[in-house]
């Protein structure tokens, strides 16, 4: 057996707090079977952020007659945007291991890891055990059973976005940020997307001026099912097609060259055999966790996705930042999600933090609300924006209970309302009070909190 200080189970998020370690002078094993750098580096926000680029640098060709310029889009090479993608951020990852392989203090295991007791694990036939552990192993997609879709090939986010040929139609299962992500950028690159959503609207955890204005942008620009579960999957042709049908029992049937499965993620604790440590889990499969980021067993703490108390890569990054207090350094150091922002880069992109409207109204909370739309504002009109709203959500002495955006650059605007929210003394008056540059979309902002009546 190999025993370490500090064993980290998970080389994404998780691969900074092993660094950490190290640094610090802990003997610190890595564990890590895939690519260093998790899914999102390798399969997630990086990744696809780096396709939308392209997908938005095609739009603006196509939007420049609004600016009274002629432009002709020609040939777009599908596949080397996909090969510059993977060629940039598998370097990265290459790189990191490389480093890693040299750090002082460190070892990296590029296997799967199994536990067999609360702080050991078999790792290539090998035990591995630490007085400290962490685990970090993220989560996959979640491919749910479907009747038919093992008979057809069909795509998860990691292997649509490594997908070399472009296909000429595409049925996306889902309307979630993944499904809405892919859609556009498929779409922009000129496949035919039909998005399948079993709620009411696309984007369903968004504040609902969001998601119901985004679904209607969306329906301009794909065929849209939403209120329709997917009942079977079937190959068709070379292609395969989607069953589904309403609560009222009224059924469809769409075609397409492939199909991607874009209905969540699940945690990898299955693949641990945590249950051999004891850790306990939710309902759902993800650890449990106290405001240390402790589990259930003494010595193993958990972060990231596979806990599910944030599933953001900056909240990782957050617990990541907490948990190197607690865990390298012995300073037990809380977490506190307070104010924690989200962005989905489509466009107009979407942003939120803090509660939405539906959650207030649930929770029987008094408030007020304020909107702007950023057409409507200088810097909009100059862009020629089509669409896009700030939406505030205050308590009726001024506290910011929530804000949510639809828009253009909405992800950077979203900012300096996380900063007032996070600061938790700030309020609606501090935001109209704070001289914004003008004419930046950041003045839909101000306006919108000026619309705000206490």
């Amino acid at each position: 057996m190999s025993e370490y200080d500090l064993l980290v189970i998970g080389g994404g998020t998780g691969n900074n707090v092993a660094a950490a370690g190290a640094d610090a002078g802990l003997d610190t094993a890595l564990v890590e079977k895939g690519k260093l750098g998790g899914t999102c580096l390798n399969r997630g926000c990086n990744p696809s952020k780096m396709v939308i680029q392209a997908a938005n640098a095609v739009n603006n060709v196509r939007d420049a007659e609004k600016f009274h310029t002629e432009a002709t889009l020609g040939e777009t090479d599908y596949a080397a945007i996909i090969d510059e993608m993977d060629e940039v951020l598998g370097g990265i990852a290459d790189g990191m291991e490389e480093r890693y392989r040299e750090k002082e203090n460190l070892t990296l295991y590029k296997d799967h890891a199994e536990f067999v007791d609360e702080r050991t694990v078999v790792v290539g036939g090998e035990e591995v055990s630490a007085e400290k552990v962490v685990v970090a192993a993220g989560s996959r997609p979640l491919v749910p059973p479907i009747d038919g879709l093992d008979e057809v090939d069909y795509m998860t986010s990691a292997d649509a976005l490594y997908l070399r040929e472009q296909p000429d139609s595409l049925v996306i299962l889902g309307g979630g940020y993944i499904a809405v992500e892919l859609g556009y950028f498929f779409e922009s690159m000129g496949t035919e997307v039909t998005i399948v959503e079993m709620m009411d609207s696309l984007v369903p955890r968004e504040d609902g001026a969001v998601s119901e204005g985004f679904t209607e942008i969306a329906e301009s620009r794909h065929d849209v099912y939403t209120g329709h579960r997917v009942t079977e999957v079937e190959p068709d042709d070379g292609g395969v097609q989607v069953h589904a049908e309403t609560e009222d029992g009224d059924t469809i049937a769409v075609g397409g060259e492939e199909v991607l499965v874009a209905l969540g993620r699940r945690p990898n604790t299955d693949t641990l055999d945590v249950e051999a440590a004891g850790i306990e889990l939710d309902d759902r499969g993800f650890i449990e966790t106290d405001e240390y980021l402790a589990t259930s067993e003494e010595n193993v703490w958990a972060l990231g996705d596979i806990a599910g108390n944030q599933m953001f890569k900056h909240s990782g990054d957050y617990e990541t930042q907490q948990l190197v207090e607690t865990v390298v350094h012995d300073n037990p150091t809380e977490v506190d999600y307070t104010a924690m922002p989200h962005a989905i880069f489509t466009e107009p992109q979407m942003a939120g933090v803090g509660k939405t409207e539906e959650e207030l109204e649930e929770a029987g909370e008094e408030y007020v609300v304020g909107t702007q739309s950023i057409p409507g504002t200088p810097m909009g009109r100059a862009k020629k924006l089509d669409h896009g709203f700030v939406k505030v959500l205050a308590a009726p002495d001024g506290e910011i209970l929530g804000c949510h955006m639809l828009g253009h650059e909405v992800s950077t605007m979203i900012h300096e309302v996380v900063v007032a929210m996070r600061r938790g003394e700030d309020t609606v008056e501090d935001i109209t009070d704070t001289i914004h540059a003008h004419p930046t979309l950041n003045k839909a902002v101000e306006y919108a909190f000026g619309d705000v009546e206490l």
